[in-house]
């Protein structure tokens, strides 16, 4: 069989003749181009999943001090040095990622999580193609202020048009406890919510998934559709690292700090035995992987091509 990759006598002559005007070009373009600023990648990252078009938005990211006063903070200050090196990732600073998921149904736009502030969700989502107020239902997996803070700002509700779903016991356990952002940015809608259990229907396709630990009622959701599934995990592991690689390690934010590595293991089983995908709210953006089981631990695999083979 002949090489496809060899070039003809006649090719390489035609080739050859063109080098002196290609590098002609090349030595003219001397112009120091300026550099830019901002982020390196589209805020929005869309894949189809069976019938479904899921879209993840980064809604913000920013760099934090000193991770180990978060991740990991149960174990020694040498034991997260030398898990961090052996992932070629620094000791002294994490940089944390904000990433809301828009579901296209096909007969409705659900939006999970709403990000820190409404500025960042309606700028991910017109750079995505869409509109706040064609969002049709927002999902609330738990009353973080970095899950809520987009849901209403100084120019009112920011999702006009749509309907509100969160857990049940999430919406109770900090309706007993009080708070600012609870009290001005999910109480005034709880007139517009549907409160769901373990198992609830977001939507055809859409289930609630108990993920409690991280906070009292914290929900994930399973996508299902065409025989594909997707896990939403939210909060239940905030590092692909230190959480995903450790689920023992002892997370800051985590309310029961027990309950939610119990969470993690169960999750992150379930997960790598089946091959299912999952989007963390904070993994690297576009926040999009897998889990494969190590030992008595697991890794992460960051999402490649995969969602551009099912979809063909």
């Amino acid at each position: 069989m002949a090489n496809p990759f060899s070039l003809t006598r006649r090719q390489a002559l035609i080739g050859g003749a063109a080098l002196p005007l290609a590098g002609g070009l090349s030595t003219a373009a001397k112009a120091k181009a300026p550099m830019q600023d901002g982020l390196g990648f589209a805020p929005y990252n869309r894949f189809k999943l069976g019938g479904f078009e899921v879209t993840t938005l980064l809604a913000g990211t920013r760099t934090v001090p000193d991770p180990q006063t978060i991740f990991g903070m149960n174990v020694t200050e040498d034991e997260f040095a030398t898990v961090s090196k052996k992932n070629h990732i620094p000791v002294d600073a994490a940089q944390f990622f904000f990433t809301p998921t828009l579901v296209n149904t096909g007969n409705e736009l659900v939006l999970f999580d709403t990000g820190l502030n409404p500025a960042g969700i309606t700028s991910a989502l017109e750079a995505a193609g869409y509109s706040a107020d064609q969002v049709d239902t927002v999902v609330i997996t738990h009353m973080h202020g970095d899950h809520i803070g987009g849901l209403s700002g100084d120019a009112g509700q920011t999702f006009a048009n749509a309907r509100y779903v969160t857990g049940a016991v999430e919406f109770d356990a900090w309706g007993k406890m009080g708070n600012d952002g609870f009290d001005g940015k999910v109480k005034p809608l709880a007139e517009k919510m549907t409160f769901l259990d373990d198992n609830g229907s977001v939507a055809s396709g859409i289930t609630a998934m108990a993920a409690f630990g991280h906070t009292p009622g914290h929900m994930a959701y399973m996508l299902e559709s065409e025989g594909k599934n997707l896990v939403l995990g939210a909060d239940f592991a905030n590092h692909y690292v230190w959480s995903v690689g450790y689920p023992d390690w002892e997370v800051k934010f985590d309310m029961d700090k027990a309950a939610a590595a119990a969470t993690r293991r169960r999750m992150l089983d379930m997960m790598a035995a089946d091959g299912i995908p999952f989007i963390g709210y904070h993994m690297p953006f576009p926040a999009l992987g897998y889990v494969e089981a190590r030992d008595d631990s697991f890794r992460y695999i960051p999402a490649s091509y995969q969602m551009m083979l099912t979809a063909s």
